[in-house]
Formats: structure tokens, sequence, C-alpha cells
């Protein structure tokens, strides 16, 4: 069984938890396997195949990048030392350089046979830099009406590839949490879920997942990221043939305060889940809280809400 360790014991404990866990450098890689895995008899298994398809494309944009330039150590010194995230997404969206991972993205992935597939990847590929850029810009900030639904994945997949890659790149900075529980440290951006581990020092802790760069950062458990909550929060799953409701691997922290949730990956009920598979692979999920009045306030950028 995990140690549980609610909000009053972690800050007492002798040993402060680590406060980042930066993800693997084969993030896509295990993230396409995962999706391939969830896709069997999955009723979206056409889509989860086509993210699956995007992510090996990522990963080799991680493996082999563009040649683009670090972000400035000016910057990154600037900010390490006023506390702000140094990949901040809202202003380094308005610059050029992930753009080039945009046309590296559409360049190496092979377009399936499909016509609203290729209309997208031909739309993104036609369009100017300062279109894409306008595009990202709606996409990062959730204002998803300011872009065609279908440009959602790959608009996604290039960003997420670009932050994951300046991320790993990154000197020995330390980050500092910023004001909101569940703002990325790192860029700026909003948690997707959160994953509860179970090995070693991170045994019971939760760390959210960047919707963006895939950093994680350590936010005490039993307490709503958005209105910072521990009342009534209550946690909701759907029983399957393996697992019984309260020992699902994924499940939503409801918090009735503010009607928003946020799903929860337990490592202990599955080792191998991974926090953006796990998510599209539980959709359902988001159409019965909505049903019931919650809002999600989490993004997943392989995805437009409402969106085909």
């Amino acid at each position: 069984m995990s140690l549980i360790l609610e909000p009053g014991q972690i800050e007492a404990s002798a040993s402060t938890p680590p406060f980042l866990r930066l993800p693997p450098h084969n993030l896509f890689a295990l993230r396409a396997m995962r999706l391939e895995q969830l896709a069997g008899g999955h009723p979206l298994a056409d889509y989860l195949h086509l993210i699956a398809s995007l992510c090996h494309v990522q990963q080799s944009l991680l493996d082999q990048p563009p040649p683009v330039a670090s972000p400035d150590q000016g910057r990154l010194a600037l900010c390490q030392e006023h506390g702000l995230p140094p990949l901040a997404a809202d202003s380094l969206v308005r610059e050029d350089d992930w753009l080039l991972f945009l046309d590296a993205l559409l360049q190496r992935y092979q377009a399936p046979a499909q016509p609203e597939v290729q209309k997208a990847v031909a739309t993104l590929g036609g369009a100017n830099a300062g279109q894409r850029k306008v595009w990202a810009i709606a996409l990062l900030s959730g204002q998803y009406a300011g872009l065609p639904a279908a440009l959602v994945p790959f608009l996604g997949a290039a960003l997420q590839a670009a932050w994951s890659h300046w991320l790993l790149s990154l000197p020995g900075a330390e980050l500092k949490p910023c004001d909101s529980l569940g703002q990325c440290p790192a860029c700026g951006s909003p948690a997707m879920a959160g994953v509860i581990h179970q090995r070693g020092r991170y045994n019971g802790l939760r760390y959210l997942v960047c919707s963006l760069c895939a950093c994680e950062w350590h936010v005490v458990r039993v307490k709503c990221i958005q209105c910072e909550s521990s009342k009534g929060l209550r946690y909701v799953s759907f029983d399957d043939d393996r697992h019984s409701a309260e020992q699902a691997p994924l499940r939503a922290e409801v918090c009735p305060g503010c009607n928003s949730y946020l799903k929860l990956l337990y490592l202990e009920n599955d080792a191998e889940a991974e926090a953006l598979s796990a998510d599209l692979a539980s959709l359902a999920l988001d159409l019965r809280l909505d049903m019931e009045g919650y809002q999600r306030l989490a993004p997943n950028l392989m995805l437009a809400p409402g969106g085909d």
C-alpha cells in the first residue's frame, strides 16, 4: 500500500519532497506506445492511433531537433532572479524559434489517406508565420474558437515538442512555484492532470503534469488546484473489468467549491499509466462530469473541446 501524505504531514516531513520531476528523454515514444495499447477495442481507436503517430514524430524532434537556438541566457537568469517561469509560453510563442519545430513536424509526418487529416496538414503548411502564431496563441490561451479544431493536434504536437526540448536543455536552474498551484514553474502553462507516484522518494506524492512541456511539479494532495480548498472533495471514476471504482488507476478529483475537476493517475494501480494518453482514453469521464455541471479547466493540447 502506498503511503498517503496529507498537506500537514508533508510540510512537517523531515525531508522536503523534491519539487520537480523532469520528463524522460523518450517521453513521446512511451506516450505513443501507451496510446497504441489503449487503442485496442476503444471507441476512439482511430483517434488514439492518430495521436500515437504524431507522438512518434514528436520523439524524432526530441532525438533530432531542428537547428533552433536555446532560450536566451540573459532571459533565463532574469526569470530565475524574479522567480518567473524561464520558458514562459505566453512570450516565447510570439517569437519564431518554435516555428522550426512545426516545419520539421510537417516535413516528417506522413499523413494517412484521410481527407480531413491531409487538409489540416496542408492548411498549417500553407499558413504564414503570423497566422501560425495567432493560432498557437489561441490554443495556448484556451481560446479554441480562434483556430480550426482540426489543426489542434498538429499544432499542439509541435508546441509540445519545442517546449519539452527546451525544458530538457535547461541548465540546472532552480524553478520556483508559481502563484497558482496549477501553473507550470517552467513555462507557466496549466496542468493537464496529476500523477500519484508509488516508488522511491516520490512514493505517495502528487505531481502535476504540464500540458505543454511535460514538466512535473509537486503539489500536496487533497487540495483543489483551482481554488485551493480541501473541503468536500470527492473522487469519481468508472468501474471496469479489472478495477473497482475505488481502485481505478484514473479518478477525477471533483471540487464542489469551484465546480471544477482534475484527473489523477494512481500508479500503484497501473504502473505504466501516462497522463496525456490516459486523459484522451477517458473522455467518457469528462462527458459524465460535464453533464453533472463540473468544469474541466485542465487542457489537453492534442484535442479541441467539442472538436472531431
